[in-house]
């Protein structure tokens, strides 16, 4: 009687699972290709990881929490590591809607890819498209990054504003010197006009230039 139980299930199961079959999935494993020497052989433990993979996933989708391993099926699985597989819902006898298995293996597409070391390429349902990596957050929040960039424009601007005030001492602190120097150059200039040397003026000293002395002020009175 056990045996014409399990026969019947068998039989049923062959009939669900099939290649192109409605709501059936096929995937492809490319495990050399990925791992290369630590690949690893495809095998009935294997086939459990999988048929479990799927399982969790379907239980995440609403109204499937009660879903089995024993309700993942295989078929048609090739030594290149092809195989189809179906979900059933054995109280109707049926499989589950493309719609709901799809969307669960794109829910937790990444679980699955590491569940067996592979990626997207190497792991590949065709019937279900990639999904992009899920976006990873920064290692630092977004407050402090915004801080940091503030606070160095800040202590920029600071420093900017130091050594423009050091320049602007500098340039006081030389401004008087350079003047003396010019004024101490005039003095010591020897103007010449009609090419004739002329002493300048001596303010300072005193000294009035000769060239424009009339006849009278060069005569001494008596």
């Amino acid at each position: 009687m056990l045996c014409l139980l399990f026969f019947l299930v068998t039989a049923v199961g062959a009939e669900l699972c099939q290649p192109d079959a409605e709501n059936a999935f096929k995937v492809r494993l490319s495990i050399r290709t990925a791992l290369g020497d630590k690949a690893y052989a495809w095998d009935t433990n294997e086939e459990y990881l999988f048929k479990a993979m799927v399982a969790f996933s379907m239980r995440k989708v609403p109204n499937r929490e009660t879903t089995e391993i024993s309700h993942v099926l295989l078929c048609n699985v090739t030594q290149r590591v092809s195989f189809w597989f179906v979900v059933t819902d054995p109280s109707k006898n049926h499989t589950l809607p493309a719609v709901e298995i799809q969307s669960a293996i794109r829910m937790n597409r990444n679980r699955i890819n590491s569940a067996f070391f592979l990626n997207d390429q190497t792991l590949e349902f065709l019937k279900i498209p990639s999904t992009l990596a899920p976006p990873t957050d920064p290692t630092m929040p977004i407050w402090m990054i915004i801080f940091s960039v503030i606070f160095c424009i800040v202590i920029v601007a600071v420093m900017l504003l130091i050594f423009s005030g050091i320049r602007q001492r500098r340039r006081k602190s030389k401004g008087p010197s350079e003047v003396d120097d010019t004024e101490d150059k005039c003095e010591n200039m020897i103007t010449i006009e009609n090419g004739i040397p002329c002493d300048p003026l001596d303010t300072k000293g005193g000294h009035i230039n000769d060239v424009f002395m009339t006849e009278d002020e060069r005569l001494t009175p008596l």
